[in-house]
């Protein structure tokens, strides 16, 4: 298949490789202005789950290909949701056509995100991956699945292509009850696990934070209890929380329970660990949590040790926070 990733950012760079690497011809929109557009070429350090569920590390090379068509199978897109709109734009007045899949944090509507879509035909997913690249390394590690919208929730023709593209690379797919309705929440668990570790740390290191947090069992308590608030900000915006009783079952249990189990999860699991590891970048971190911060204000949600430990997080960051995609982790029964 022929697939375009907007952009060389880390989350479509790791799943070009995985379709590079399954025999897809990939190719990279990049624009002439990015710092980026010179590069040719990523050396790869791998933390590989599709096949092994403590990751097997690898390191390898990846040919960055510039984009030469008009037409191709898929569009991979994973950004900050702000820039959504200016890449249709780009798309568009370049003419080049595609099944865009949409890989982003999105915080709004679906009336907005039609709009913003302009038409185009599209699929919501989300990575299960994360990592960074620093000058022309990227580091990076992947789980064996991929969260996707229903076939039947979809508007695609080529859904079961789409499935295809995913069943080479060896990557199996998750359908939750409605995609947007999975990011939200998605978003309001980062947001209760990120700022409780923000509020006890140093901003400018936030590997070091989440290390302190998945090391301690005091932090992760007082990030269950984050998140039960921040689920209480999604069911205000009218999600039935009983669609995703699989994601927060664990949040659910008595906290003397549900901390000894995460503490043990990010001890053992090492894929999990690093995807925690690897996201450093504060503003993405700190945005998510505004997302949620300002829903739950503007509906009046009682959410204390949430809104507390943001507005201590948020004191220590000074920069402006844009809008940017997140990965972290869910529990799964």
């Amino acid at each position: 298949m022929d697939i375009l990733t907007i952009g060389l950012g880390t989350i479509g760079t790791t799943y070009s490789y995985l379709f590079n690497k399954a025999g897809h011809n990939v190719e990279h929109y990049i624009r002439k202005s990015s710092k980026k557009i010179n590069i040719t070429e990523l050396n790869v350090d791998m933390l590989d789950g599709r096949n092994n569920k403590k990751g097997e590390h690898y390191t390898d090379t990846y040919k960055v290909n510039i984009h030469t068509k008009d037409n191709y199978d898929f569009i991979f897109i994973s950004m900050p949701a702000g820039n959504i709109e200016s890449v249709i734009e780009t798309l568009n007045s370049n003419n080049i056509k595609g099944t865009i899949i949409l890989c982003c944090g999105i915080w709004e509507d679906k009336k907005h995100l039609e709009k913003v879509m302009q038409g185009r035909e599209y699929i919501l997913g989300y990575p299960v991956a994360g990592g960074n690249i620093v000058d022309t390394t990227l580091t990076c590690c992947v789980f064996d699945h991929f969260i996707l919208e229903k076939k039947e929730n979809s508007k695609i023709d080529n859904y079961d292509k789409l499935v295809e593209l995913f069943g080479s690379c060896n990557i199996k797919l998750e359908t939750p009850y409605d995609m947007l309705e999975w990011i939200w929440l998605h978003m309001a668990i980062n947001a209760g696990v990120v700022s409780i570790a923000a509020k006890y740390a140093d901003m400018d290191n936030p590997t070091e934070a989440a290390e302190n947090l998945m090391s301690s069992s005091k932090l992760l308590a007082e990030a269950v209890c984050a998140i039960r608030e921040t689920s209480k900000i999604i069911k205000a915006r009218g999600v039935n929380l009983k669609h995703y009783r699989n994601e927060l079952w664990g949040y659910k249990l008595p906290i003397f329970i549900s901390a000894p189990i995460m503490k043990r999860m990010f001890a053992t699991n090492i894929l999990t660990r690093k995807i925690m590891t690897l996201h450093n970048n504060t503003e993405d971190l700190l945005f998510v949590c505004k997302c949620l911060y300002d829903t739950g204000k503007q509906y009046n949600i009682s959410a204390p040790i949430f809104y507390n430990a943001y507005e201590k997080a948020e004191s220590k960051f000074y920069r402006p926070l844009q809008h940017y995609g997140i990965i972290v982790f869910l529990f799964k029964k």
